[in-house]
């Protein structure tokens, strides 16, 4: 019904054309049977184009905004935006068409939602019809790029206070040019986009729109900006930021940069890239002069931890190349790069990493995590193969929570690795942490049901430990209705089904307030004490919150 009501609205004025009753039925015949909403957008866009005056024009920068744009926009940034005249100096109020101005030459393929006044395209496959008609648009991100740093060059904007505060009615694009008038350079640069960035980093440092992009990446900026009266955000830390590579060169050329220079969170321009991932840019700023690539941010962090975390293997090959780089330095949280690396599961940088003479692989952080540690929380087994086999990694070391790797890997369901660490003869499989909790605890609370088959294969695992408060691991899978390991778990002989916890809560009663009837059954049935629960049936079964007791009616 969508499809054809949009067609038939696509094509009004065309069957409206027809004179009589026959006539229009028979057009619409033909656009049902015809080639649908492809030929509908095409023939609306053809009546566009042959608008006349600015209409044509405004019709088509419309659908090349809506489709190109990073991030749905609001119908005041989209009436500015094409407000924006391409070489001028400043806004001009009056050149900034009304909202109905552009649906009107947009003939129906745009619309604005009531609710948010987001401006969008009529249907989702008019952007794939229009992402299939390259020449329609020859090059939005440029044509994109050079309004957004027009917008921003603009004297109005340059006269805002370089710390923003609440955003300003008359400039509703200075958010979406600030934030994203990189991404699009990136794509595609023309020198006159190049003239007008240059033009604007050369005052990045003082200027809204460098606020504006720090505060929209996150890191709690908007807190740092506050509390400083300077953000020492270059121009050069903002082309390394957004990673275009010509504008890069371009500045570096027109004047000398302090590459060691830092912004309020302590960052160098290569560690942006670094971080950012924009190796070309890392490449550029190693082959300059004055280059020094331990400099941490206010976190203690390099350039080389950054991208060993961000898994960008290139720049970390490129940065341990060099021998001014100490690849072992640890941050404010005492964590390495390797455990950085580790901890997000970036085996390349992991195996790059551990190839070095000068990085030690078994270093704890101030929780007293070792890599392998993050390596078994997240579960990449061929970084905890390369862990695994070196001799001096301890697999069995606990953090300060009395968390094992062990621990960790069954908590989160990484079955492979767990099998792995139950093959070494160094590991204590049923090592409690400070809560208590074992291996199997955690795997049985969390359904995971290969590891809980594993671990209860293991002659030095007692499958009915309990914890701090009482619990064991058939009171965890009872309270969260793990049927499979329930019946796992009562098929051990050692096994008590009915121990009750600090909070006087048996398995049964934590599996009847959580309503799960089918454990309730499989409890019953291996009841050793309260005869008259297990004879009841289970519909006379009920729990009372005050005693968390089961009492039949």
């Amino acid at each position: 019904m969508e499809y054809r009501f949009l067609l038939v609205s696509l094509n009004i004025d065309a069957v409206l054309e027809e004179v009589t009753i026959s006539q229009r039925k028979k057009k619409l015949e033909q656009m049902i049977k015809g080639g649908g909403l492809r030929d509908a957008y095409s023939a609306t866009l053809e009546r566009i184009k042959a608008q006349k005056g600015s209409k044509a024009r405004l019709g088509i920068e419309v659908l090349m905004w809506l489709s190109h744009s990073e991030r749905p926009l609001n119908a005041n940034e989209l009436c500015h935006a094409l407000g924006v005249e391409i070489g001028s100096t400043d806004l001009d109020y009056q050149n900034i068409p009304a909202i109905e101005t552009l649906l009107g030459c947009s003939l129906g393929l745009v619309i604005v939602e009531a609710s948010s006044h987001t401006v969008r395209l009529v249907h989702y496959t008019l952007k794939e019809y229009l992402s299939n008609n390259a020449n329609l648009f020859p090059s939005p991100h440029s044509a994109i790029a050079e309004v957004c740093l027009t917008y921003l060059n603009f004297q109005c904007i340059g006269d805002l206070s370089p710390i923003p505060g609440e955003p300003s009615r008359g400039t509703p694009l200075l958010e979406y040019a600030s934030c994203y008038w990189g991404i699009h350079a990136r794509s595609e640069i023309t020198q006159g986009v190049n003239k007008l960035a240059l033009r604007l980093l050369d005052r990045f440092e003082n200027h809204v729109s460098s606020a504006m992009l720090l505060s929209n990446w996150g890191d709690n900026w908007d807190r740092k900006l506050r509390r400083s009266n300077s953000m020492g955000f270059t121009g050069l830390h903002g082309a390394a930021h957004l990673g275009i590579v010509e504008t890069t060169v371009a500045l570096l050329e027109m004047k000398k940069w302090d590459l060691s220079a830092t912004d309020v969170a302590g960052n160098t321009a290569i560690l942006w890239a670094a971080r950012r991932g924009h190796g070309a840019i890392v490449k550029i700023l190693l082959a300059s002069n004055g280059f020094t690539g331990n400099i941490p941010d206010t976190d203690g962090r390099t350039p080389l931890s950054w991208a060993a975390g961000n898994g960008h293997g290139g720049i970390v090959k490129m940065l341990l190349e060099r021998g001014d780089v100490t690849p072992d330095i640890a941050d404010g949280c005492g964590r390495t790069p390797l455990s950085w690396a580790a901890g997000y599961g970036n085996e390349d940088v992991v195996k790059m990493l551990l190839e070095r003479e000068d990085v030690t692989p078994d270093t704890a952080d101030r929780h007293g995590r070792t890599p392998l540690s993050w390596v078994a929380e997240v579960g990449n087994e061929d970084a905890a193969v390369r862990f695994l086999e070196r001799e001096d990694v301890a697999p069995g070391t606990a953090d300060k929570d009395g968390r094992t790797p062990l621990s960790w890997a069954a908590n989160k369901g990484h079955e492979g690795i767990v099998k792995m660490l139950l093959e070494r003869e160094d590991i204590t499989p049923d090592t409690p942490d400070n809560d208590g909790r074992t291996p199997l605890s955690w795997a049985a609370s969390l359904a995971h049901k290969g590891i809980v088959k594993l671990l209860l294969e293991q002659e030095d695992v007692a499958p009915d430990t309990p914890d701090r408060n009482g619990r064991t691991p058939l009171s965890w899978a009872a309270e969260f209705g793990r049927e499979g390991i329930t019946k796992m778990l009562l098929k051990c002989e050692d096994v008590a089904p009915d121990t009750t916890d600090k909070r006087g809560q048996t398995p049964h009663s934590w599996a009847a307030k959580n309503g799960h009837t089918r454990v309730m059954g499989m409890l019953r049935e291996r009841s050793i004490v309260g005869q008259d629960i297990v004879t009841a049936p289970a519909s006379q079964i009920v729990f009372t919150r005050t005693s968390g007791k089961q009492l039949p009616r």
